[in-house]
């Protein structure tokens, strides 16, 4: 796709997804199409949570004294957050911040509701507001001052093993939710200098963008011991033993949406999975004159028989042209299009045409209509997923040569190397292409004989390089 940054920007717009131009850099409005957008994914993400987490949520204000006891965590983030100093006319007795994430807002509680062996594990999760002052060129959905859509799930074990063990467990929840939403990824293990404030590792979701650039859409994080220790969350064991828990914390936010619309997007505009399409099914009735109620009336009847099988439908009975709806469906990538004139309805059928491949087809309205159009779903679904997936795996290169790298990124690609895990030389390779390592995206048996792309030494992994937003 030619100018994305333009095309993206263009199709929030267009569809009615977001306004970005409320007076503070940074924020948006979630418009009435991309708010439905919004509220079926986090629907489809909450039922996967569901299943072994609760949901809660915390207070917005952290309290400057709770925010500094993590030291490495806070400096994390101390440029980034947003503080409350006044309420009202009168200066506060501490400054409050907006919380940047909620390890500092959370875990004081934790300290407080876990006292035995019996309390464990605890999973809890957020949907929430976060601010960061991001400092660098603002876009919306992807980086943000405001994230309106911050996922957050923390959570308390009495052993190593089973914080390893959550780790995994939202690792297979990510990839499930990825993969209803189409949307490819690649897993890595974040190198130590990426790692995020005070976690003993972070493994990451990637997704690669029509321009080339990976856009983080997802991590999980293994916290070990670092934030129990500094706010005091023990636990009495069956021995009568105190003992510190193991945390994780995995995070999503709005870019899901972004990478999403990025994912299967085309010049024709947005092209949407059909778990979080506003309407599976779009009816557009070819209107004249004579015939006009019969027509009507058969859209309001094939309406009613899909909605019976679950599908959401709209009917669009503007007095507008047929081919400004047209265009209008394909532009907000609703997955079919059923058109309906008099002529149709005396020949019984409808024509149906799937977003992705704009390929029309006649379906008779008295054979089976509702079991058609979710077979055609189906298939709209799958290819969607095929095509976004094809990209990504065409879009990853492998190299031994470092001086190939630079070039490989600017003509779109990720870069994947061999690498021997040491810090200082995934550093110098950082500094002499200019790019960052992703991280770890496979380890190598130690008798592969493979040597690092920078300093010949053994190589331990396959690492990934690429430009990011």
């Amino acid at each position: 796709m030619e100018n994305f940054s333009e095309w993206f920007h263009n199709i929030l717009e267009e569809a009615n997804i977001t306004d970005s131009r409320y007076p503070i850099k940074g924020m948006a409005i979630w418009m009435p199409y991309g708010f439905q957008i919004r509220k079926y994914t986090l629907e489809l993400l909450k039922e996967l949570l569901d299943k072994d987490n609760d949901e809660v949520l915390f207070p917005m204000l952290v309290p400057e004294k709770e925010l500094a006891k993590e030291g490495i965590h806070v400096k994390g983030f101390e440029d980034e957050v947003y503080w409350v100093t006044k309420g009202g006319q009168k200066d506060l007795n501490e400054q409050l911040a907006l919380r940047p994430t909620s390890e500092t807002a959370i875990y004081p509680m934790y300290s407080l509701w876990i006292r035995s062996h019996i309390d464990l594990p605890i999973k809890y999760y957020q949907i929430a507001n976060t601010f960061r002052y991001e400092t660098k060129h603002t876009r919306p959905l992807i980086r943000v001052r405001e994230i309106t859509t911050f996922k957050e799930a923390h959570t308390a074990h009495a052993t190593k093993k089973e914080a390893d063990e959550q780790v995994e467990d939202y690792i297979k929840l990510y990839k499930e939710f990825f993969n209803d939403l189409g949307i490819p990824y690649l897993i890595s293990k974040r190198p130590s200098w990426d790692t995020f404030p005070g976690a003993d590792y972070t493994m990451a979701f990637d997704t690669i963008m029509p321009d080339g650039k990976t856009l983080q859409i997802g991590t999980v994080h293994n916290l070990g011991q670092t934030f129990a220790k500094t706010f005091d969350i023990t636990f009495e064991d069956k021995d009568g033993e105190h003992k510190y828990v193991y945390q994780t914390c995995a995070g999503l936010s709005d870019r899901v949406v972004a990478a999403m619309i990025a994912s299967h997007g085309d010049e024709k505009g947005l092209s949407l999975p059909s778990m979080v399409s506003p309407n599976h099914v779009t009816i557009i009735p070819i209107l004249f004159k004579k015939g006009k109620e019969d027509v009507l009336n058969k859209c309001e009847n094939i309406k009613e028989q899909l909605e019976a099988v679950g599908l959401r439908v709209n009917i669009d009975d503007r007095d507008i042209r047929p081919g400004k709806k047209f265009y209008d469906w394909e532009l907000k990538g609703t997955p079919i299009k059923l058109e309906l004139g008099p002529r149709d309805l005396e020949n019984n059928i409808t024509i149906a045409m799937r977003r992705d491949n704009l390929e029309k087809v006649e379906i008779d309205l008295d054979d089976l209509l509702a079991d058609n159009i979710l077979n055609l779903i189906a298939k709209y679904d799958k290819n969607l997923n095929s095509k976004s997936w094809a990209f990504l795996e065409d879009h990853v290169k492998f190299t031994a040569d470092l001086n190939e790298v630079p070039k490989l990124i600017e003509d779109g690609y990720v870069v994947s190397f061999n690498w021997c895990g040491d810090d200082d030389c995934g550093k110098q390779i950082e500094e002499e292409t200019g790019y960052d390592i992703l991280g770890i995206y496979e380890e190598l048996d130690g008798e592969s004989g493979l040597k690092c792309i920078k300093d010949g030494e053994d190589a331990k992994y396959v690492a990934l390089i690429a430009k990011t937003y």
